[in-house]
């Protein structure tokens, strides 16, 4: 296992960003990486995460992302999923990150806590934020082609920040402006599409 008060807290912090960015855009194939890592050898858990090394969390997480791997590529129905899922996605990042930093004191987990569920919600916001702009196009293969894109980097993410924490943290720097800066402009983007359907109704 991996003891986090022998990790640099700048290292640390990296690593958590990245898992709770993975996470955020899919946390049962997050889970699932994580846990075949560990459990094959190839890469050491922080102590307060043994649980999803074990045979019952892998089964389940991988299950789980199979329904979701196809559930998240169906246009419209994606965005309800995706929905309900703020409600798991980013408390359970921050819960990761808080049993990863246990040993540490309480004001250093509340912190780290806060950060794993803080980049998980950019990465969920930044998510939906895109699936709602592709979501109304008439072919189906972008919707699918994000969606297998997400799948791709939520489990190579994980690798990442496990073997190399300072270039996953950097590059989830980049991904948390990225979304935030996604989000914003199409959230730009819908109000000046209903504000002009609006005015075509008072017409």
């Amino acid at each position: 296992m991996l003891d986090v008060l022998k990790i640099p807290p700048s290292e640390l912090f990296a690593l958590l960003a990245a898992i709770g960015f993975a996470a955020g855009l899919n946390l049962y194939a997050t889970v699932a990486a994580l846990g075949l890592l560990a459990r094959f050898g190839h890469l050491p858990l922080p102590r307060g995460l043994e649980l999803l090394e074990t045979w019952p969390v892998i089964a389940a997480s991988a299950a789980v992302f199979t329904i979701e791997f196809f559930a998240d590529k169906i246009p419209a129905f994606d965005l309800i999923w995706n929905a309900l899922h703020t409600f798991i996605r980013v408390p359970v990042a921050g819960l990761l990150a808080f049993q990863a930093t246990r040993q540490l004191s309480p004001g250093e987990q509340l912190l780290a806590t806060l950060v794993g569920a803080a980049v998980a919600l950019a990465a969920h916001g930044g998510k939906m934020a895109a699936r709602t702009a592709v979501t109304p196009s008439p072919e189906p293969f972008s919707n699918s082609a994000l969606s297998f894109g997400e799948d791709v980097l939520a489990i190579g993410l994980t690798w990442l920040a496990m073997s190399h924490p300072y270039v996953a943290g950097g590059l989830v720097l980049i991904f948390v402006a990225t979304a935030v800066v996604l989000t914003r402009w199409i959230i730009r983007g819908l109000r000046a599409l209903f504000r002009g359907a609006e005015q075509e109704l008072a017409r």
